[in-house]
């Protein structure tokens, strides 16, 4: 990964040296989510080793609310200066495809994409399922409807949506339970309030390690480093990968010298050692350094393929 790293360095070497007066004020990271969320947890660690590269401070602006609608338009109505940045991934266009946003990534412009963060299917201690596999045969032995956790329009909801199809899970045979946050389905777990909810590792990896909730499944294509006992989805007859991928967008018409410099910082940050150590096994992400156009064609590339899966299985339901 450090060759990808260096190579997209290579292609914005030259814009960044004409932007060394960039940036002269702290820098405003929106977070369209709450705090302590896994988009929380992880910046901040990026942001903390992209510091020295920037030499300015990095401040974080909370903006829950509506699906991450309002802090997307946050940024989409920010002065085009660099000083204001998007966390980003897939609810941004998920949200657009649903009907619930006007503006999708295309409104903004890319900084970089940064990590994919693994999806597990999460239940709480002492549930029956121990394995994703067993959801199926549980929803068709319950006399009162299974519940899952979706935070809505997000790509929780789109991953459960595509779970069913693929388990043979009719959606009026479950109960799909609505919350405003990943917190507040961690919440819910703990509490038995709900059956099953979409988490991962930096929301929840120390109550996997307490055995308070049970990981079961990763949706990725290898098991993780942190979870290494966990099967992939794969490997129990689901053909599901699912990650949350996150990177950063700035207003558009952003001086293009100054997203370089932006970018140029925080490949220089995913080059950490100790960082990449926890990225991997603490967080259970994996690193995917795209800078500027790059990210633009694999955000491009996504939302064409997020958009005939959402209609097909009726994602704005």
């Amino acid at each position: 990964m450090k060759i990808a790293i260096a190579s997209g360095l290579l292609l914005i070497a030259n814009w960044a040296i004409a932007s060394d007066s960039f940036p002269q004020e702290e820098i405003s990271v929106v977070i369209p989510y709450m705090a302590g969320g896994p988009s929380d947890v992880l910046l901040r660690d990026i942001f903390k080793a992209a510091q020295p590269y920037l030499g300015q401070s990095v401040s974080v602006e909370y903006m829950p609310g509506s699906g991450a609608i309002l802090g997307a338009r946050r940024v989409l109505e920010a002065a085009p200066d660099g000083y204001t940045l998007l966390v980003c991934h897939q609810s941004l266009d998920l949200a657009y495809l649903a009907g619930q946003a006007s503006f999708n990534h295309t409104h903004f412009a890319p900084v970089a994409m940064l990590i994919r963060t693994v999806s597990i299917p999460t239940t709480y201690a002492g549930h029956r399922a121990q394995r994703a596999s067993d959801i199926a045969a549980l929803v068709n032995q319950r006399s009162t409807p299974l519940a899952f956790g979706v935070t809505r329009h997000s790509n929780d909801h789109l991953f459960w949506l595509q779970f069913f199809e693929q388990s043979g899970i009719s959606p009026a045979d479950v109960l799909v339970v609505h919350f405003p946050s990943m917190s507040s389905q961690v919440e819910a777990l703990l509490a038995h309030e709900i059956d099953f909810a979409l988490l991962d590792m930096p929301s929840t990896g120390q109550l996997y390690a307490s055995h308070a909730l049970t990981p079961l499944g990763v949706a990725a294509s290898e098991r993780l480093p942190g979870l290494p006992r966990i099967e992939t989805l794969s490997e129990q007859g689901i053909d599901l990968v699912n990650t949350a991928d996150r990177g950063l967008l700035a207003p558009l018409d952003t001086p293009p010298e100054r997203l370089a410099t932006l970018a140029n910082a925080l490949a220089q940050a995913l080059n950490d050692t100790s960082l990449r150590y926890r990225l991997a096994h603490d967080y259970g992400s994996l690193i995917d350094y795209r800078p500027l156009a790059a990210y633009g064609d694999y955000l491009n590339e996504q939302f064409y393929k997020l958009a005939p899966l959402a209609e097909h299985v009726h994602f704005r339901r």
